[in-house]
């Protein structure tokens, strides 16, 4: 077992989960009270949550994943969407009945599909997965691959962060000032293989019918629409979920209205 370590959010430990293709998925762990997953969206790592860990960890053991490929977690090639599924149900497993699954981007995307195959969970949050809603140009994957092959990692972040998540320039530069940048110029070879995954993702409702926990899904009121799409078809499809709409709020909502994310959060937990 990896030591205990102290941060900011307070003392957490490291903890290994094997998935069901062997890869070894990283989990950080802190705080007391129901087990609460979190799974990180592309471009970063645990580190993406360090905003929200205070008052997460005051009300739930919180386990913050590092996806595949990143952080303290192993890869196993081929990449496939399917695995990224199978780390999050390992992950939820190992935490035990009444777990909640909260899933940020690409993250709830996997958060959604691993629901599929865990019926002990208390309850799911997904925060802008796109499902296929989220339309950017064509060429974006191809410069997002070129840049790479080039070392040029910041800029395929901005890039990435500014045409395909849809944030605005200054949301990008506060992004950057936070210490969690460093992961994501880390984790950046592992954009372009999930936009790709994301591109040929297809929302079949039918297969989210059976989903029976409290659902929430979030979504920031000045995202782009296809954000919007993806949180009514979700709605739609799973029998027991709300919406809630973030005023001034984008995808970065963590950081950027941190109070504000806490709160549906915590609001909607306490609910279900």
């Amino acid at each position: 077992m990896p030591p205990t370590t102290t941060t900011a959010a307070g003392t957490t430990r490291r903890a290994d989960v094997t998935s069901a293709d062997g890869t070894r998925i990283a989990v950080h762990v802190g705080g007391d009270g129901p087990p609460l997953v979190l799974v990180h969206g592309a471009a970063a790592d645990h580190t993406r949550w360090r905003p929200v860990l205070p008052a997460l960890e005051e009300r739930f053991t919180v386990l913050a994943v590092d996806r595949r490929g990143r952080g303290g977690s192993g890869d196993t090639p081929p990449y496939a969407l399917a695995r990224e599924v199978e780390d999050v149900a390992a992950v939820a497993d190992a935490a035990g009945p009444g777990t909640i699954l909260l899933g940020h981007s690409h993250g709830a995307v996997c958060a959604l599909e691993a629901a599929r195959l865990l019926p002990g969970l208390r309850a799911l949050v997904l925060y802008e997965p796109p499902l296929g809603f989220v339309r950017w140009p064509a060429e974006v994957v191809g410069h997002l691959e070129a840049l790479l092959a080039e070392g040029r990692r910041d800029e395929l972040l901005e890039i990435f962060m500014r045409e395909v998540a849809g944030l605005p320039a200054d949301q990008i530069a506060l992004m950057r000032s936070l210490p969690a940048w460093r992961g994501r110029l880390a984790a950046a070879h592992t954009i372009p293989r999930e936009e790709r995954a994301n591109r040929e993702y297809v929302f079949d409702p039918a297969r989210f019918a059976a989903i029976r926990v409290p659902t929430l899904m979030l979504t920031g009121g000045d995202s782009p629409p296809g954000f919007h799409a993806a949180a009514d078809a979700v709605a739609a499809a799973v029998p027991d979920c709300s919406v809630a709409v973030m005023p001034d709020q984008r995808h970065a909502a963590m950081d950027t209205g941190t109070a504000r994310f806490t709160a549906e959060v915590t609001a909607f937990l306490e609910r279900s």
